[in-house]
């Protein structure tokens, strides 16, 4: 069997990196991997590569730098062009990026069968990018793999399983990751002058609902100054903030530090006490690493971390950030439940695609 992975933007690498592992264990299983090249920098692509010894992509189409449209737009017509030269059984795409989609719209319209990882999930906030790549990759996937629980109730509630669509709870191939590289993780040279003896916060901010909006992102860098007057706060700066940051006037006064590579964040994981952020991966790796989070967004796809009290949505309002912070300092994370599974997910992954193993209801 022959398949072709789509990757293009950093948490893919992750989730590539336990299931690419997983199949180079199978005799007769040949995958191919295609980089859509959504995550140009260095910083944000390569290392990961390095790092986390995935092979090199087979092709690589250095995409990047476009609309929305224009970029799904090029990626699918570059990868039905791939698609059509590899010829493969089956086309195997990750989360909820425009490179997920690109790879499942190609795929679907050659009569590929789509393998879709972490299918499911859902923010009900149609103003987000990614609910609308996860929603429409769901529809076109032949075999969706779902990280919990929730994830499959949601895709029952939209009929999926009555039909020629197999949907199987395999867990959260991230924490497999997590436990893989932990004791690989690797202090940031760019903290070593910092006194951070007492903990710290860390924070990330990227995604285009923040940093495009000036009036959420002024009080976004408000509430971020406010909260590191009493706790330091650690900030790997997204190129895409900086340049908000940079054409708005703003200033950043918390301990800003260039991007970081899987281990030095996964580091940063371990030694913080609290992580504030945007993004979809990282509300879930506090969790893996028993830190209490806040989300800087209106809404969530892991919207069992907020049921249970791990995670608290700041919403509409920049300056609820201060009373999240000051509600989940300080919570303890012990005997919270094992939402992800048991950090086998890469392996249920394959053998959902080898054999079509019957469906489980627990992790």
């Amino acid at each position: 069997m022959r398949l072709l992975t789509v990757v293009g933007a950093r948490p893919q690498f992750v989730k590539a990196a336990t299931v690419s592992r997983q199949i180079a264990k199978v005799a007769g299983l040949d995958e191919v991997i295609v980089h859509t090249g959504q995550h140009f920098d260095a910083d944000m692509s390569d290392i990961f590569f390095e790092q986390m010894e995935i092979p090199r992509p087979d092709h690589l189409l250095g995409i990047s730098g476009l609309s929305h449209g224009a970029m799904t737009g090029r990626m699918l017509e570059q990868l039905e062009r791939v698609m059509l030269d590899v010829v493969p059984d089956k086309v195997l795409v990750y989360g909820d990026t425009n490179s997920t989609l690109a790879g499942a719209l190609a795929a679907s319209k050659l009569q590929i069968p789509v393998v879709h990882v972490e299918a499911g999930l859902r923010s009900f906030d149609m103003r987000m990018p990614e609910e609308i790549n996860r929603i429409l990759t769901d529809r076109v996937s032949q075999l969706l793999l779902c990280p919990t629980r929730a994830a499959v109730e949601n895709l029952e509630n939209e009929g999926f399983g009555r039909g020629a669509a197999r949907v199987a709870l395999v867990g959260d191939v991230m924490q497999d990751a997590a436990l893989h590289y932990r004791a690989r993780a690797a202090q940031p040279k760019s903290v070593t002058g910092l006194n951070l003896n007492r903990g710290f916060a860390l924070a990330t901010l990227h995604r285009a609902e923040n940093t495009d909006d000036i009036v959420r992102l002024k009080s976004l860098v408000d509430a971020l100054n406010e909260v590191h007057a009493s706790t330091p706060i650690v900030m790997p700066l997204h190129p895409r903030t900086l340049h908000s940051l940079a054409q708005h006037g703003l200033e950043l006064k918390v301990h800003v530090i260039e991007p970081v590579g899987y281990f030095e964040m996964l580091w940063l994981l371990q030694h913080c006490s609290i992580v504030l952020t945007d993004s979809g991966g990282l509300q879930k790796e506090a969790y893996f690493f028993e830190k209490p989070c806040i989300t800087l967004r209106n809404s969530t796809e892991w919207i069992e971390l907020i049921d249970i009290g791990a995670n608290c949505l700041i919403g509409d309002d920049a300056r609820n950030l201060t009373s999240c912070f000051e509600k989940m300092i300080g919570t303890k994370m012990d005997g919270f439940p094992a939402l992800y599974g048991a950090g086998n997910a890469s392996a249920k992954v394959v053998e959902q695609i080898l054999y079509g193993a019957p469906q489980e209801t627990a992790l």
